[in-house]
């Protein structure tokens, strides 16, 4: 369980989407599995092939807005992957425990704000499946502002968005590059995320606390 956080020093929650309040595991399922099955059959190649080829295509955009961009996967693979998206829509599940966790954030009067690397049309379709917008006060998608949350001109740009004391507020992610992104800008307070896809091993944090289950938040903020 993590260290009790300050909730009384909090005014502010930014949260991530996919691994922190999604399970990741419908991404790791289409980025992992579908998107390179359909990429060997499009091109006549092995399995193994198509991954290498691909993960060396991943590698090369990692933690820029690319790396997150529906359409530029889309060019870049020639593969339809908002198609591919509303093949495994049952995969889009909540992590356990976050509807009740939103919920007492509400009821304790914080601003509720979803952060997210994730491309709109992502956002959307996810949002379409859990209706994501009614538990929170606003939606925001790196892609509005121009720059990835790995970047500061992201955290700048968000500030220009968002009116919120960085002292002030809490930042919930499963990336520690991330959590320490937002750490380098000021905000005061980050917590990790233990096993944001269900189906993989947990991840460990280095410099930040992290939790497996946000029941374990719950009765901290009673």
């Amino acid at each position: 369980m993590p260290t009790p956080l300050p909730w009384h020093q909090i005014d502010t929650v930014l949260l991530d989407m996919d691994g922190t309040l999604i399970d990741l595991h419908f991404d790791s399922h289409l980025w992992q599995q579908l998107v390179p099955e359909r990429y060997a059959a499009r091109l006549g190649l092995p399995l193994a092939d198509a991954k290498a080829q691909i993960d060396a295509r991943y590698q090369a955009v990692s933690g820029t807005l690319d790396w997150y961009c529906v359409d530029y996967w889309s060019r870049t693979l020639g593969l339809d992957i908002r198609a591919l998206k509303q093949e495994i829509l049952e995969k889009i599940q909540w992590r356990p425990h976050v509807i009740p966790f939103l919920a007492a954030l509400r009821a304790a009067g914080k601003q509720l704000v979803l952060f997210t690397n994730a491309h709109p049309a992502s956002l959307s379709v996810k949002d379409a499946r859990l209706g994501l917008a009614g538990h929170l006060d606003l939606m925001v998608s790196t892609h509005e502002l121009g720059w990835s949350k790995e970047s500061q001109h992201c955290w700048q740009a968000l500030a220009e968005r968002l009116a919120f004391d960085p002292a002030r507020t809490l930042f919930v992610d499963d990336s520690e590059r991330i959590l320490v992104a937002s750490a380098d800008y000021g905000i005061a307070h980050q917590l990790g995320i233990h096993q944001p896809d269900s189906a993989m091993p947990p991840l460990q944090f280095q410099r930040f606390p992290a939790l497996k289950d946000y029941a374990e938040l719950l009765p901290l903020m009673a």
